[in-house]
C-alpha cells in the first residue's frame, strides 16, 4: 500500500487484516530491513496478532525496499512515523487506536514517533532498542563500535533494499567477505563507505551530544511520549544500557512502563551461546513474547487486563538461572559494593593503606581481541562470538591485568548498573581503558558477564604527570556469584574489533591502586539476595 507523508514522500506497506468486517486496532511497525520479510521481525508472530484481531501494518522506512526518498538513518523516522500512524488510523478498517513495535532500528524509530503524539497511538513495545544514536549505538565511552557499525552499514543497510546496482553490490560483497581485514584498516572502506553511505562519515566526525545526535534520540523527549511501553532487552544486548535508560526516563515521567531483561545478545534469544546453556526458561519463544506483546497492546488499546503475573520488572538472574520480579529499576534494596584493587586481588572493604602500581602495555598492530560480551559482529547469528565467553585464553596476555577477589563463601547477588573507577596515568598518546566484570567458576573457567571501556584523547595526562580518575562503566548485570566462585576484574588498554583501535602508537600506561589511589570496582550488591 502506497502511504503519503507530509512532504509528499509515497512509502509502501505490507497490510495484513483479520478477514471480519469490523474494523480493528492496527499495530504498526516500521523497518529498513524490508516488509516483505517475517510480517512480525525476528521475535514477533506477526500473524498471530492477525489471527487475536490485530491488523498488522510493516512498512518500508524511507527510501529503503519499495519506498520512496532518501534513506537517511534515524533522521526521518520522527516524521515519517508519526505521519503513517496519522494515516492508518483514519483508514476505514482501523477502529481508531494503534500500537507500535519492533526490534532494534525499528525500536528506535517506534519511540521517536511516539515523541510525536501521533492521534490513536495507545502503546509502544521497543525490543532491544537504544536511548541515543551517538553514545550507546555510534560510541561506547567515547570509542568507536566499530565492529557493529562497520558491518550494520555494509551487510544490513547496503547489501540489500539501497538500490545499488550491480557493480555496486558486488564492491559491497567484496567488503563484507574480508571485513576482518576491514576491522584491522578500516580506512581501507571509506572510499565505498563514501560514495554509498555518507552518512557513515558523518556519524564518526559529529562529536558526541552535537544537535545533529540531540534531534533524533528518544532520550531527548521522554516528556513527549506519553504512550505505555514494554521494554524488552537482553543483559549482552549491544543496547543494554539504552533500554534501561528508556524504562527509567519514561517511567519518571509518569508513563506506565514495563521491563524484562534476559540472558540475550542482540541476535541470540534462545539462551543457549556456544558455552553456556541458560536453561529452557531462558528462551525467547519459551518465555512468549509474541504473548507480551498481545498483552501489552490488550491492555492499552482494548482495555483488557492481562491474566498471569505483571511486574513492572522482571529479570532473569544468571548464576541461579532464574526469572525474578522487582519492583523497578534501578532494584530496590540494592547497596554500593566496593572492591578495592591490590597487587593482584580484589579487596572487599576499605583499600589497601600500601600504595602499588601496574604498567598496562598497548601495541596497536596486536590489540587485545574481542571475546564474547555485549557485540554485535559477523558471527551474530550463530552467536560464536557474544555472550559468556571464557576468558582464560585472553587472561594469557601480558597486555591483560587481572585482579580476582577469594572464593565466596555466600552467594553475592549483584543487580544493576556496575562501574570500575581506576586512577591511571595515560601515555601522552592518549589511552582506551577497558574493564570486565567476570564469574571465575571452581573449575577455573572465567565467564564474562559485562564490560565497557573509556576513551582519554591524547593529552589527557596531567601535566604534573599524577594520574587522572577514569571511570568505565562496565555495564548492567542480574547475576548471583555462587559459594566457591570468585569476582574478577580484568583491565586492558582494547577490546578489538568491538572498538576502534586507541592510539594508533604503541603506548604504556599505568594503573594505581592503593594508598591515595582508590581504585575501585563498584558493584550494586542485592541485600535480600
Amino acid at each position: 500500500m502506497p502511504i503519503p507523508v507530509r512532504d509528499g514522500c509515497l512509502l509502501k506497506g505490507d497490510l495484513y487484516r483479520p478477514d471480519i468486517p469490523a474494523p480493528v486496532p492496527v499495530l504498526v511497525r516500521r523497518t529498513p530491513y524490508g516488509a516483505s520479510g517475517r510480517p512480525g521481525g525476528a521475535s514477533v508472530d506477526g500473524l498471530r496478532l492477525v489471527r487475536e484481531g490485530y491488523a498488522l501494518l510493516v512498512q518500508d522506512v524511507r527510501g529503503r525496499f519499495g519506498s520512496g526518498g532518501v534513506f537517511e538513518p534515524y533522521v526521518n523516522e520522527a516524521a515519517d512515523g508519526a505521519d503513517t500512524l496519522a494515516w492508518a488510523v483514519r483508514q476505514p478498517w482501523c477502529d481508531g487506536t494503534a500500537g507500535m513495535f519492533g526490534r532494534s532500528y525499528e525500536a528506535m524509530a517506534a519511540l521517536l514517533a511516539a515523541a510525536e503524539r501521533p492521534p490513536g497511538l495507545r502503546a509502544v513495545v521497543p525490543h532491544v532498542a537504544g536511548s541515543r544514536f551517538d553514545e550507546g549505538w555510534t560510541r561506547q565511552g567515547g570509542a568507536l563500535q566499530l565492529g557493529f557499525l562497520l558491518y550494520w552499514v555494509l551487510y544490513d543497510l547496503l547489501l540489500d533494499g539501497a538500490g545499488l546496482t550491480p557493480a555496486e553490490r558486488a564492491g559491497v560483497e567484496e567488503a563484507v567477505d574480508r571485513i576482518d581485514d576491514l576491522y584491522r584498516d578500516p580506512e581501507a572502506a571509506d572510499g565505498l563507505l563514501d560514495r554509498l553511505a555518507p552518512y557513515y562519515r558523518r556519524w564518526r566526525e559529529t562529536p558526541a551530544d552535537a544537535p545533529y545526535w540531540r534531534r533524533i534520540a528518544p532520550r531527548a523527549s521522554y516528556p513527549a511520549i506519553q504512550a505505555p511501553a514494554l521494554h524488552l532487552t537482553g543483559w549482552y544486548d549491544i543496547f543494554l544500557a539504552g533500554a534501561l535508560e528508556n524504562y527509567r526516563g519514561m517511567r519518571e515521567q509518569g508513563v506506565g512502563s514495563r521491563l524484562v531483561v534476559g540472558p540475550w545478545s542482540h541476535c541470540v534469544t534462545g539462551g543457549i551461546f556456544p558455552q553456556r546453556r541458560y536453561g529452557i526458561s531462558a528462551d525467547e519463544q519459551h518465555l512468549d513474547v509474541t504473548g507480551l506483546h498481545l498483552d501489552h497492546f490488550d491492555r492499552h488499546l482494548r482495555g483488557r487486563e492481562p491474566g498471569g503475573e505483571q511486574a513492572p520488572v522482571r529479570l532473569f538472574l544468571t548464576g541461579a538461572d532464574t526469572w525474578r520480579s522487582f519492583p523497578d529499576w534501578p532494584v530496590p534494596g540494592t547497596g554500593e559494593y566496593a572492591l578495592h584493587l591490590a597487587g593482584h586481588t580484589l579487596v572487599p572493604g576499605p583499600g589497601p593503606a600500601e600504595p602499588g602500581h601496574r604498567s598496562l602495555r598497548h601495541d596497536p598492530v596486536d590489540p587485545v581481541p574481542t571475546t564474547g560480551g555485549a557485540t554485535a559482529l559477523p558471527g551474530q547469528f550463530t552467536g560464536g562470538d557474544c555472550g559468556p565467553l571464557d576468558q582464560r585464553e585472553v587472561e594469557l596476555r601480558a597486555d591483560v591485568l587481572c585482579f580476582t577477589g577469594p572464593p565466596l563463601t555466600a552467594p553475592l547477588t549483584v543487580v544493576g548498573d556496575t562501574a570500575l573507577m581506576v586512577l591511571v596515568t595515560p601515555d601522552a598518546a592518549g589511552a582506551d581503558i577497558t574493564g570486565k566484570l567476570v564469574d571465575v567458576h571452581p573449575d577455573g573457567r572465567a565467564e564474562l558477564l559485562c564490560d565497557g571501556v573509556h576513551r582519554l584523547a591524547a593529552g589527557a595526562a596531567p601535566e604534573d604527570g599524577g594520574p587522572v580518575e577514569v571511570t568505565v562503566r562496565t555495564g548492567a548485570v542480574g547475576h548471583v556469584f555462587r559459594p566457591g566462585h570468585r569476582v574478577r576484574l580484568e583491565i586492558a588498554a582494547s577490546n578489538a574489533p568491538r572498538f576502534d583501535v586507541h592510539p594508533p602508537t604503541p603506548a604504556r600506561h599505568t594503573v594505581h591502586f592503593g594508598g591515595d589511589h582508590p581504585s575501585r570496582l563498584l558493584l550494586p550488591r542485592l541485600a535480600q539476595g
